[in-house]
């Protein structure tokens, strides 16, 4: 819509991290999950950079950014965007994190609640909750977890086939399919196909172990997010089946949110002007 986005790379934390840049205004980080990347935001970046510095990077492991063999736990890849945020001479930034990006988004808040201003958490709960709550509906909607925790084995199989298998999440996780459009799933294709990707993708949920430790050690010292938290979630998916608000309100001190009806996963592709209708005015801090 004749948004001016420039990409750029910075040096954080020892990686090399990618980002896209639009607009002006205080900062807004938007964080995005797996299997995908930063141009996830694409449907969503116009509007916002009419009043925000959009910042939208690619995760360590993922897109354009580098792919080490460690750092993979959300702290370390929360620190890589903490450490982005002071490279661009902010001291706070609001943040939008989507499924594996919101994860790093909660770990954040946690570590730098004094950074993080405001956090809208795109169709996840906890991770540690996700284990908790461990039953046959959530095993067979998740099995994925379990089937990435593996070393070397998914690699193997996926790499056979990179196209399949994230298509097969593209049609499962969706409603409005047509959100992602060919294009869009083309750049998703080929970003996973770079050396390294899919290893990359696959570490960021096999750190989950030192998360969940990590999460645990705040449960008991009763460390909660201090900041104003968003929670939205598809009505086609795992979070519209539990109470998402009353468990993220364990979490939390100050949670809102709601369920997008007719969306699955991925948001703010399939449903990108209710995304931004529930954004405003949490992000102006009038309304959720």
């Amino acid at each position: 819509m004749g948004t001016s986005v420039t990409h750029e790379v910075a040096r954080v934390n020892g990686v090399r991290v990618h980002f896209a840049r639009a607009g002006s205004g205080p900062l807004l980080v938007l964080l995005h999950g797996w299997p995908q990347t930063h141009a996830c935001w694409r449907k969503v970046i116009g509007e916002l950079a009419d009043h925000y510095t959009v910042v939208t990077p690619d995760l360590r492991g993922y897109g354009l950014s580098d792919k080490p063999t460690t750092g993979y736990d959300k702290r370390t890849m929360a620190a890589d965007m903490a450490t982005l945020v002071d490279h661009l001479g902010s001291e706070k930034a609001s943040v939008v994190g989507h499924d594996r990006g919101a994860r790093v988004a909660h770990r954040w808040g946690l570590d730098r609640p004094d950074q993080v201003e405001r956090l809208a958490v795109l169709d996840v709960l906890p991770t540690r909750e996700m284990f908790r709550r461990l039953n046959t509906s959530v095993a067979s909607s998740y099995w994925h977890w379990l089937f990435h925790l593996h070393p070397d084995l998914p690699e193997r199989l996926v790499g056979h086939d990179v196209r399949g298998y994230l298509e097969y999440f593209y049609e499962h996780w969706t409603f409005n399919r047509h959100g992602l459009e060919p294009e869009a799933v083309d750049t998703y294709i080929r970003a996973f196909s770079r050396p390294g990707a899919l290893r990359g993708g696959f570490d960021d949920y096999r750190a989950q172990d030192g998360d969940i430790a990590l999460d645990d050690l705040d449960a008991a010292a009763g460390r909660c997010l201090t900041m104003p938290v968003l929670a939205l979630w598809g009505s086609v998916g795992l979070p519209s089946k539990m109470p998402a608000l009353e468990i993220w309100r364990e979490y939390a001190d100050d949670v809102t949110g709601a369920e997008i009806p007719e969306c699955g996963h991925f948001i703010a592709e399939e449903r990108p002007e209710a995304l931004l209708e529930h954004l405003r005015g949490f992000l102006a801090g009038t309304s959720a």
